[in-house]
């Protein structure tokens, strides 16, 4: 019968994960596909060390608990849990995650291994339903993440945030080594699974909020920038480049004197050519860490067609915006035309351009 590890990362709990553990107990057919149940204290102070105590206590054999003596994070705890059953469990086929607040429960965990029994190579991930009784900073966090796992990787995931989550054994061998020992740990396990052949799998489960979720130890600023950090970076890397580009190009039309077609492509071609070397150095070594085949000449080639399309794509806008003597309204139009393309240059740099050879996992 397939067996598989359970790890609960654990800071400061209540009484919720007590009574989560006895659910376990009361639960004799799921248990039958339990090997190793872990709980991995992230350093709860010594006010809630009464809580491990009493687990320890409970009449299930197969549980242990690991402590951290200071926190560490959510993905630090995971990584424990996950290098224990790596080395006493080898041959189990997955291993699931549990929160300890109460928004996860077993008949939750039981469907999902349901639905991991079908296919054991895939990463189940068990969806929440939001609607308009979530906390709003839950909501908001999960679109957010949601659009950008969309944008970065063409997956559809509904649910980024959840936590109880059956993991393939495969995947765990890598999952140990990614950097980030916080919440954008398991952002990471999602974002780079298609890269190693993970197929990510839903799982529609109760949702279930307590107290607003007052229990959640997400950090909404350092946390939300750890996460959506690849992005920021991408788009830091954007800002830096416009700032140049577009500061270079009002200055060279300015020293021409005009901004007729002829003036706004050499103006176009010079600045363009300055801030690309600026933005290829960026994202070659810092967004897409080195990642890609022949980027320097895939990138010439984008840089080419994408100088060519701002300065033709920005005369024509100039024509349709209404007239004016100066630099002004060239530069407006500059300005939204490379917007656009920004957002298509970004798609062309990750899909084409900076494309991570994928990785297949043992």
């Amino acid at each position: 019968m397939l067996q598989i590890g359970i790890i609960i990362p654990a800071l400061n709990p209540d009484d919720k994960l007590i009574a989560l553990i006895r659910d376990f107990i009361n639960a004799p057919t799921l248990m039958t596909k339990i090997k190793e149940i872990i709980i991995v204290d992230d350093g709860s102070d010594e006010a809630h060390q009464s809580i491990f105590t009493q687990i320890a206590t409970l009449p299930l054999a197969n549980l242990i608990i690991l402590h951290h003596s200071t926190n560490h994070g959510k993905g630090a705890a995971l990584k424990t849990g996950f290098s224990y059953l790596q080395k006493h469990f080898p041959t189990i086929p997955g291993v699931a995650t549990m929160d300890s607040d109460g928004q996860h429960t077993v008949a939750a965990l039981s469907s999902c291994l349901d639905k991991f029994i079908d296919n054991p190579q895939q990463l189940v991930i068990g969806v929440r339903h939001f609607t308009n009784g979530i906390p709003f900073r839950s909501q908001f966090g999960n679109v957010m993440t949601s659009g950008l796992v969309r944008l970065l990787t063409h997956q559809d995931i509904s649910d980024t945030q959840t936590g109880l989550r059956v993991i393939p054994m495969r995947y765990l061998a890598i999952l140990v080594h990614f950097p980030g020992d916080r919440f954008e740990f398991e952002f990471d396990m999602l974002l780079q699974a298609k890269k190693y052949h993970i197929q990510v799998v839903e799982q529609p489960i109760p949702t279930i909020y307590l107290n607003g979720n007052s229990s959640s130890h997400f950090r909404v600023i350092q946390d939300s920038i750890a996460i959506y950090a690849r992005f920021f970076k991408f788009a830091t890397s954007g800002v830096i480049s416009f700032v140049i580009d577009i500061s270079l190009f009002y200055i060279v039309l300015f020293l021409l004197g005009n901004h007729i077609l002829d003036s706004i492509l050499v103006a176009t071609i010079i600045s363009r050519v300055l801030s690309s070397i600026v933005n290829y150095a960026i994202n070659h070594q810092i967004v897409f860490n080195h990642a890609g085949h022949q980027t320097f000449l895939k990138y010439a080639c984008l840089f080419i067609v994408q100088m060519l399309a701002s300065g033709f794509f920005t005369d024509a806008l100039t024509m349709i915006l209404p007239a004016s003597n100066g630099r002004f309204m060239p530069t407006v139009a500059k300005m939204i035309v490379d917007f656009i393309l920004f957002i298509i240059s970004y798609q062309i740099q990750r899909d084409f351009i900076f494309k991570e050879r994928p990785q297949h996992v043992k």
